[in-house]
């Protein structure tokens, strides 16, 4: 939306540059008060947007990924994030994830829900997967969908901004301008490693098995090619 001048990315905090909608609900934002463009982030399930974004233009980027990296992502999360409750064990973190006891509720819900949304022609999904094998195809792709036209110079350049070794190393991007109290980064990282499969690192033979049982059965009704699925 810079037209790839990463001044405001590198002088701008992220949460700044791009709120967080779920931060700004308390205030009644509307995404009408922003200036245009008009970007926000959100962890919202479909049903939980504002009446604004159903009434409006806006378009949405959704991002999706292998449930087993989440669960490995929020795990880590828990652990590090001081305003959330002790996560407990691996194992009873994993039954309250799939039972969708959690932040922001059931992955399969939100999942599903957006899948299911009336607005699909102006929702774009992409998956942490595809970005991490193509990142500058997904960056071409949210242009293309955004009705933005930019060079392939520009578009190497974001590429290699967005890199997740890049981003670690940005104060403006990495979370470690929060204080302490409220992320103590000496547990573990905001921005931790950024692969795909890490799950396996973190998983049981029992978990994993069980995991995708439930998954099986969540998702047997979903008409949707997950990039996971074909590996």
């Amino acid at each position: 939306m810079s037209g790839g001048d990463l001044k405001p990315v590198l002088t701008i905090p992220s949460w700044d540059r791009v709120p967080w909608l779920e931060l700004n609900r308390a205030i009644e934002l509307k995404l009408e008060d922003r200036p245009s463009p008009r970007i926000l982030a959100t962890h919202f399930q479909y049903p939980m947007m504002p009446k604004s974004w159903f009434n409006s233009k806006a378009k949405m980027v959704y991002v999706m990924r292998n449930p087993k990296d989440v669960f490995t992502s929020y795990y880590h999360y828990c652990r590090m994030a001081a305003y959330l409750v002790d996560p407990g064990t691996c194992d009873e973190l994993l039954m309250k994830f799939l039972n969708g006891k959690v932040l922001f509720g059931s992955w399969f819900d939100h999942v599903k829900g957006w899948l299911n949304a009336k607005e699909k022609d102006r929702i774009l999904y992409l998956t942490y997967e595809e970005m991490i094998m193509d990142l500058k195809g997904s960056i071409s792709k949210i242009c293309s969908f955004l009705g933005k036209s930019l060079s392939e110079e520009v578009m190497e350049r974001i590429a290699d901004h967005c890199t997740f070794k890049n981003m670690k190393q940005n104060k403006m991007s990495n979370y470690s301008l929060v204080p302490k109290q409220f992320m103590d980064t000496s547990k573990s990282e905001f921005l931790r490693k950024g692969i795909s499969g890490d799950w396996k690192n973190l998983f049981t033979v029992a978990q994993a098995e069980f995991f995708d049982s439930v998954y099986k059965e969540k998702l047997k009704d979903v008409d949707f090619k997950f990039i996971w699925d074909k590996n």
